[in-house]
């Protein structure tokens, strides 16, 4: 391999990147421009340096390398550092009437308290044991106290209509995060009515009316009590289903009395506590050794007794443990004066099929006989993590303060004092509980989850007062009365989320009954919920619930943090006693207790919430809600605007950051369709793009056409995804708007450096002047050293959603950068041109070695990892042909007869007048100066001789009369020499030949060879350097004969920076 193509290690870029620096900048950028009159010595004394096949490109030339001599550099060629009516508003809420008591306070308590404080409590006390226990309960209690500050705080920073959480997210972080976390609490809810449910079927089957199952004795089968569960469950839905579609007045009727019970089951337990201090006579235990055994009666419970005998050792064959072992009975409400408290301290975690006995010892635990044998034994496998998720659904419910805000007399002074008295009332009522159960039942008790020891009965209901039916009434009519709350509230919060049309496919879901019930969301709720009860057990429910509340409360966090860290002069809350790193300690707990609970879980629960994100951010509508989450975007935007600023982007670092000029028809609607299309194709659908169009006329006139001309290119980039901004502006002249487009575009960094600008087609018809605005958009783009790109045959180019096959053929002349380079491989990436392969074509000047220069570029491409075929074409010079000058002689024709249409009748009659007075002059032997007469006429005569000076003369007097004509245009009438029997013969401008003559033959070859590709890339030949009419029409015609046979071209000029490397 060449010295030249070896690339540096990492440690050496740094040094190489500085050494080669200046090099690659005088390579392409420190060549000055030739003033006016070295520009002309230039085109008349040096045209012999400049290959006659490429004198379109002279200007180009002059400041940046042909490819062969770019490639014979290689070894500089390294990475330069380049320069661098609201749709959300709310109906007006009702008049406000509650309290913090009757408003906030009491819902709330109804809420938190729930199914697991009366059936499943105990059996965590006894499991994770006191100490355990109350951290459970602390830890649980701490989520929601957290949660609770911050809610408070969002809650209080302004009025919250009906929505509780979904609302304040949504407001707060947007629709993506609002309708993410309300899809999440709305199926947290439903589960949560699928969990009350299941417990009230626990409740009555289990304990009021063991004798309606179905399935057969479920003490004995695990599988049939959860079969159990279901069809009652099934049922009681159907039931509860029917009370909330008669209407809410039902619910909220029913509401008082499930509230009432809640509290009186909760003094009965405290009472009876206390009643039983020294304990009681009603329940005893009958333990094996250290094994608690369940079905026996406790007349029974002794070796002396058949009945243990018969079942331990049936056919003789007594059971090792049973004779090792005696029976004993044990009292089960031992009183909180017995110190029984000591014995619970510890935990007693256990695996799945392991029995409960006290102590650890594994010969009272493991069970290494043939049958149980009627002995208790765990059904799950418990630890501390777990326990957290099946208790974690007791503490729900802090958000039925903030759903109420709209009929509360003070929401902002309500909400944080009834939810946060609430949460510490409830929290009181659990961790004084867990002490006191802890303090008052024998540890086995604690642990028979089911009361199978005490022939099925409930532990907490065995120690209220005056009976344990007021507990069992009690928590069957709350739990009722929760499942309710739930199935009511669910569906309209269903109906809120699809109200705000964030999430399109909930849109059949929004419509109410004619008595303005949910009542789609109602059977979707149901349909849901059937599939909680389906699962049949409480333990399953808990902890996937959990992972949907957790979740709402962590946003609820992060809302409050965000917005509180982005101090936005909007964040005003009333609520003062919060800050920031509490909002951020409540969101780890909630993401920590998440994956403590159940990993697989929390990654379904997260999963779904991301699929809902990406859903509302990919089809979902926009919506505009002054979240925190633009405020974050704002601060980040601004933080890396700034970092921009201290130094250029690298080399690698160079992307298209691209400004569509779009042309707009006479209905103020974008012409060309597909130029967006192309945007975003070269954008791989990623990337910033902002697209530009400017109307001519009177701002202050015109300024709602503007407005609607805005939407319809808001609307186009919607269609075609592009990904960016658009807007429009009103100048008196499109070209001075197009250039101040250019200059001004973007901010800092971020400002575009590639620029698309349509092909006009129509710069041939007369009273056009496209072709002006076009060349002066070409000139503004390179004073600003941006790159151009001119897509010609837009309307052929591939649909965003094609995918087409074939070549994508580079013909690179000039180098400029890599431009040519990096354009069809950022092609490649989208779809549409995946499948296209890459072709590169070079011009080899005469004394190239084309052999050698097709070697040097494909190591060039193999170290710029780009995959093409190269092939170098050879054009050898050869004379200009007939046809060359015909093309030239009708292009000036052409614009002879555009300047005489331009001319009004009074400077019509003084050129007839002046040409008139010359003919009769004939002793006159110099050029006269008259306007727009064809400098081009010379006669036989003087051809061979008199040409170039004629020439040079009718420049000069184009010259001055350019000076002096206010029009800018002119024309002289050369030396003229009697005819003497020859024809005039009409001779074209030598300058314009010679660039027809690179046009002609480059096309030929590119034709040639370019015919069927489904992209020409090519390089665009600077515009003329002198500002005049006949250079810059000619220069368009220039480019017509280059592309002419051709579909689809885009033709590059790059804004003369290094945009690709080599280097890693």
């Amino acid at each position: 391999m060449p010295d030249r193509f070896k690339v540096s290690k990492a440690k050496e870029d740094a040094n190489i990147y500085q050494e080669d620096e200046a090099q690659s900048d005088k390579l392409l950028n420190d060549t000055n421009y030739l003033d006016a009159e070295s520009q002309k010595n230039h085109e008349n004394n040096d045209k012999s340096k400049i290959d006659p096949n490429l004198y379109l490109y002279e200007d180009e030339l002059e400041t940046r390398p042909h490819i062969s001599k770019f490639i014979s550099s290689l070894a500089n060629y390294e990475n330069t550092i380049p320069a661098a009516a609201d749709p959300d508003a709310k109906t007006p809420a009702p008049s406000a009437r509650m309290g913090t008591l009757i408003g906030v306070f009491l819902p709330c308590i109804q809420n938190i308290f729930g199914v697991i404080l009366f059936i499943r409590l105990t059996w965590v006390v006894g499991t994770a044991g006191a100490v355990c226990g109350f951290l459970i309960v602390l830890t649980c209690c701490c989520v929601t106290m957290l949660t609770a500050i911050s809610m408070s705080a969002i809650a209080t920073n302004g009025v919250v209509p009906a929505g509780g959480s979904y609302f304040m997210i949504s407001r707060s972080l947007g629709p993506e995060f609002g309708g993410a976390v309300g899809m999440l609490f709305y199926t947290g809810t439903t589960l949560a009515a699928a969990m009350y449910i299941v417990g009230a079927v626990e409740i009555v089957l289990t304990y009021m009316a063991p004798w309606a199952s179905i399935f057969g004795d479920f003490t004995k089968d695990a599988e049939a009590m959860y079969n159990n569960f279901r069809v009652y469950g099934t049922i009681l839905l159907l039931f509860m289903g029917l009370i909330v579609f008669l209407g809410v007045r039902f619910v909220n009727k029913f509401a008082a009395v499930a509230l009432a019970c809640v509290i009186l089951s909760i003094v009965a337990v405290y009472v009876g506590i206390f009643d039983n201090i020294h304990g009681n006579e009603k329940l005893y235990l009958c333990v094996l050794g250290k094994r608690l055994l369940k079905d026996i009666p406790i007349e029974n419970c002794t070796k002396d007794d058949s009945f243990l005998y018969d079942m331990f050792c049936p056919k003789d064959k007594c059971d090792e443990y049973y004779l090792n072992n005696n029976v004993t009975q044990v009292k089960g409400i031992k009183g909180l004066a017995s110190g029984v408290f000591y014995d619970n301290l510890m935990p007693s975690f256990l695996e799945k099929g392991q029995f409960i006995s006290y102590g650890r010892n594994l010969a009272d635990i493991e069970n290494m006989a043939p049958s149980t044998y009627n002995q208790v034994m765990a059904d799950i496998t418990t630890s501390f993590t777990l326990l957290i998720g099946i208790f974690f659904p007791s503490v729900t419910g802090i958000m039925a303060g903030s759903n109420r805000s709209g009929d509360l007399a003070d929401a902002q002074k309500s909400i944080p004092i009834g939810t946060i008295c609430a949460i510490l009332t409830t929290s009181t009522v659990y961790l004084s509980c867990v002490l006191l159960f802890a303090g008052t039942v024998d540890n086995l008790l604690l642990r028979d989850k089911f009361g199978q020891s005490i022939g099925g009965k409930l532990v907490v209901a065995n120690m209220a007062w005056p009976n344990q039916w007021v507990i069992l009434i009690g928590s069957f009519l709350s739990t009722l009365g929760a499942g309710l709350q739930s199935l009511t509230g669910a569906p309209r919060l269903l109906q809120a989320i699809a109200r705000d049309q964030i999430i399109p496919f909930l849109a059949p879901f929004a419509k109410s009954s004619k008595r303005g019930e949910p009542t789609r969301a109602l059977l979707l709720t149901i349909v849901i919920c059937q599939c909680g009860i389906l699962l049949g057990n409480v333990d399953l429910l808990a902890p996937l619930l959990s992972m949907f509340f957790l979740m709402c409360y962590g946003f609820v966090n992060l809302a409050c943090a965000v917005q509180t860290l982005l101090r936005t002069p909007n964040w005003r809350p009333r609520f003062k006693f919060y800050h920031w790193s509490l909002s951020l300690i409540g969101l780890t707990l909630c993401i920590s207790v998440m994956f403590m609970t159940s990993w697989y879980f929390a990654l379904i629960a997260m999963g779904m919430a991301i699929i809902i994100y990406k859903y509302i951010e990919y089809r979902g509508a926009e919506k505009e809600w002054g979240d925190g989450i633009r405020g974050m975007a704002l601060t980040a935007a601004r933080y890396s605007l700034l970092r921009l600023e201290e130094g250029p982007p690298h080399t690698k670092n160079w992307r298209p950051q691209i400004l569509v000029l779009s042309k707009l028809n006479d209905n103020f609607l974008p012409k060309y369709r597909k130029i967006f299309a192309f945007a975003t194709q070269l954008k791989a659908g990623k990337g910033l793009t902002i697209c530009v169009s400017v109307i001519q006329g009177d701002h202050n006139k015109i300024n709602s056409k503007a407005v609607e001309a805005k939407a319809a290119l808001r609307k186009l980039m919607d269609d075609e995804r592009v990904k960016g901004f658009c807007d429009v502006m009103v100048a008196k002249e499109i070209s001075e708007g197009l250039s101040s487009v250019i200059q001004t575009i973007g901010l800092g960094g971020m400002k575009p450096n590639t620029v698309i600008v349509g092909w006009p087609y129509s710069w041939r018809q007369e009273g056009k002047q496209s072709w002006k605005t076009f060349i002066q958009t070409v000139r503004t783009v390179g004073a600003c050293h941006m790159a151009l790109l001119v897509p010609k045959g837009i309307n052929f180019f591939p649909e965003s959603n094609h995918k087409i096959g074939g070549n994508i053929d580079i013909w690179w002349i000039v180098h400029d950068g890599g431009l040519l380079m990096l354009l069809p491989f950022l092609l490649k990436q989208h779809r549409t041109w995946r499948n296209c392969k890459l072709r590169i074509f070079t011009v080899a000047q005469m004394e190239d070695n084309s052999i050698q220069m097709k070697k040097d570029l494909k190591t060039f491409l193999y170290h710029l990892r780009i995959e093409a075929d190269v092939e170098v074409v050879e054009m050898m010079n050869s004379d200009i042909s007939a046809y060359t000058y015909e093309r030239t002689l009708m292009m000036e024709q052409r614009t002879q007869m555009l300047r005489e249409l331009r001319l009004n009748k009074i400077e019509k009659a003084k050129i007839v007048q002046t040409i008139v007075d010359h003919h009769h002059d004939s002793s006159k032997t110099t050029s006269t100066k008259v306007r727009f007469a064809d400098p081009t006429t010379v006669n036989t005569n003087d051809c061979d001789g008199d040409n170039a000076s004629n020439n040079i003369e009718n420049e000069n007097d184009l010259k001055e009369a350019n000076e002096n004509s206010q029009t800018e245009t002119e024309i002289s009438e050369p030396k003229k020499t009697p005819p003497s029997n020859s024809q005039a013969v009409l001779m074209p401008d030598e300058f314009n030949v010679r660039r027809m003559h690179t046009a002609v033959k480059l096309n030929e070859v590119i034709v040639n060879k370019s015919q069927d590709a489904q992209l020409v890339i090519m390089n665009l030949p600077g515009p003329p350097r002198n500002i005049k009419t006949d250079r810059e029409s000619n220069y368009m015609e220039f480019l017509e004969v280059l592309t002419e046979g051709l579909e689809k071209v885009l033709m590059v000029r790059g804004g003369g920076r290094e945009v690709i490397t080599i280097y890693s």
